[in-house]
């Protein structure tokens, strides 16, 4: 068994989950969106990438 969390770190759990939350928002409002350049669906992918790797470390704090 693993001792419990300190409240520190369920904080920071916390704030990652919300930010991997607001990423993936975010990111498919860059690729719905776009821009004249093309770079807009690029950078959305990058933020869904980005959430996906802070949920994978939020799992491995918790799991």
């Amino acid at each position: 068994m693993r001792p419990e969390l300190s409240t520190a770190a369920n904080t920071t759990l916390s704030l990652l989950t919300i930010a991997a939350i607001v990423l993936v928002w975010g990111g498919v409002t860059m690729i719905r969106k776009g821009d004249r350049n093309g770079g807009g669906r690029t950078k959305g992918v990058l933020m869904i990438v980005c959430a996906a790797v802070l949920v994978g470390n939020v799992l491995i704090w918790t799991v």
